[in-house]
């Protein structure tokens, strides 16, 4: 079968397609033929920084749908043959993966076949910012940055739906800023953002503020809540050192700071992850939001993929398309 994998550590060019042998699920385990599979930042840090890589050469990818082409012993309610969408621990860049079975999803109805290759990774996570973890109320406002980029395109439909006072967005160039408007913002800021956040808001700040970024970001984030306002950190985009707060930043206006990533869940609290799925994606076949496809690449093309990301020319979901 055909991988693209990396041998070393650095641009997109380091990815090679090459040829192996295709694995096996071992216990609890599901083999997918996979027919596409989505481009996410984590494997572009992956690539750059070893992200989450425990050896090379490393297989990227997180998020996959295909056929079940075969389970491993002690897996149940999956079929050979099943069309399904899955997380991944890895190795999704294949013309096969392996997932475990507990992230391994059936398609919900109503959702076409490009769609279901979004939602493993993109789909949970905004979820969880906007409810789970971010625990949105009606009436709140929201600041979310990379409001263009597959996430943030998920968060402002669904801070929408559930009936923000108003959903602010931050963005690297103003043809994001009109895709952000598209799906969900109520006002897209480029570039620096907290002297208009306050401006937005009387002064106020924001009730949830959502980062993907860190560092000078985040800290910026921290400083655009209101009182009693809420942080989400969700990603390091910028490979700063982590984040650190304490009293002098919490006590004065009693905020909080919060943090999620999708793919620990998947390894530390595999049910709850399910349940987030599940409520997750009830809002694609419902109609609540719509994650778009804007650029499709052939395997072959995977640093093609990585160039545009990197190049922060992407707006919502980049696919890879794999087999038939």
């Amino acid at each position: 079968m055909r991988v693209v994998e990396f041998q070393e550590y650095g641009g997109p060019e380091v990815l090679k397609v090459v040829e192996a042998p295709a694995p096996e699920p071992g216990p609890g385990q599901v083999g997918i033929d996979v027919a596409c599979t989505g481009v996410n930042f984590v494997d572009l840090k992956a690539r750059a920084d070893g992200y989450r890589v425990p050896r090379l050469g490393y297989v990227p990818g997180v998020e996959v749908y295909g056929r079940v082409r075969a389970v491993g012993p002690g897996v149940e309610g999956l079929a050979v043959g099943q069309e399904v969408t899955a997380l991944t621990e890895g190795g999704a860049y294949a013309d096969v993966a392996i997932a475990d079975a507990a992230t391994v999803f059936s398609l919900p109805g109503g959702v076409d076949l490009r769609t279901a290759a979004t939602l493993p990774a993109v789909l949970p996570t905004a979820y969880a910012l906007v409810h789970a973890v971010g625990r949105l109320k009606p009436g709140e406002t929201v600041l979310v940055q990379g409001a263009a980029g597959g996430v943030g395109t998920v968060v402002g439909q669904l801070a929408e739906a559930a009936g923000a006072a108003a959903v602010y967005g931050v963005v690297s160039g103003e043809g994001k800023a009109a895709y952000a408007r598209e799906h969900g913002y109520d006002e897209v800021f480029v570039g620096e953002f907290t002297q208009a956040v306050r401006a937005s808001t009387g002064g106020r700040g924001v009730d949830l503020a959502l980062d993907p970024v860190g560092g000078e970001t985040f800290s910026a984030s921290l400083a655009s809540l209101a009182a009693f306002g809420r942080l989400v950190s969700f990603g390091n985009a910028s490979s700063a050192q982590p984040w650190s707060v304490g009293q002098p930043e919490l006590y004065p206006l009693g905020v909080s700071v919060a943090g999620f990533s999708i793919l620990t869940l998947a390894r530390t609290a595999p049910t709850e992850l399910r349940a987030l799925a599940e409520r997750a994606f009830a809002t694609v076949a419902d109609g609540t939001v719509s994650l778009p496809v804007t650029a499709e690449f052939a395997l072959e093309e995977a640093a093609e993929a990585h160039r545009l990301m990197g190049a922060r020319g992407s707006t919502g979901k980049l696919l890879l398309r794999v087999g038939g």
